[in-house]
């Protein structure tokens, strides 16, 4: 399993291309708590924020965890490829100038197929790491109870196996004509959203 580290057009970052940080995709990943889903059904595009799993040691793969019933879920299972994008808010930047108000963000986007797990024992293996990465320390049978096979059976876990990724991040203070000026009107600054 190999993603493409290498620029393609579907991955290369547009707008200020210096944020591009393909580097940081996985960490940017195994930080984040919730991933937006992209994916087309009924001949529209949908985007759909879900719980996910990825782990630093198999960067192949994520996981996406939700109800059976979920649409998002449902299309996945298809087989279809999507698009997956986790974004990390480390600060607001504030500008003396409205145009230059910004944030200060790591984002990683991910290409990839997807396949649905149908193995129990797998899905409760990938359930329990899910539930550590959530909430560190918690043990099953210990912290809480384990699933009933009622509970399995009402909650899918996809797969998706990552093609292509992308990460663009914004560091930094306002960047506004102005903002350096101690006597102009207004402030500038950043709050920290990190701590």
């Amino acid at each position: 399993m190999s993603i493409r580290r290498v620029e393609s057009e579907r991955t290369r970052i547009r707008n200020h291309p210096e944020r591009s940080v393909p580097e940081d995709a996985a960490e940017i990943l195994a930080s984040g708590q919730v991933a937006h889903v992209g994916f087309i059904a009924e001949g529209q595009p949908w985007v759909v924020p879900l719980s996910y799993h990825f782990d630093l040691q198999t960067p192949g793969v994520l996981y996406l965890h939700g109800s059976v019933r979920s649409r998002a879920l449902e299309q996945l299972a298809s087989g279809q490829t999507v698009c997956v994008t986790v974004t990390l808010i480390d600060g607001l930047v504030y500008s003396r100038k409205a145009m230059n108000h910004s944030m200060n963000y790591r984002s990683a986007m991910v290409f990839g197929h997807s396949k649905l797990i149908e193995d129990a024992d797998l899905k409760f293996e990938i359930f329990d790491q899910m539930v550590q990465r959530y909430f560190p320390g918690r043990h099953v049978g210990e912290d809480y109870n384990p699933p009933t096979s009622d509970d399995m059976g009402a909650t899918s876990l996809v797969e998706v196996t990552i093609d292509e990724w992308s990460g663009k991040a914004r560091r930094g203070g306002p960047t506004g004509p102005e903002d350096a000026k101690d006597d102009a009107l207004g402030s500038a600054g950043v709050i920290d959203l990190k701590g």
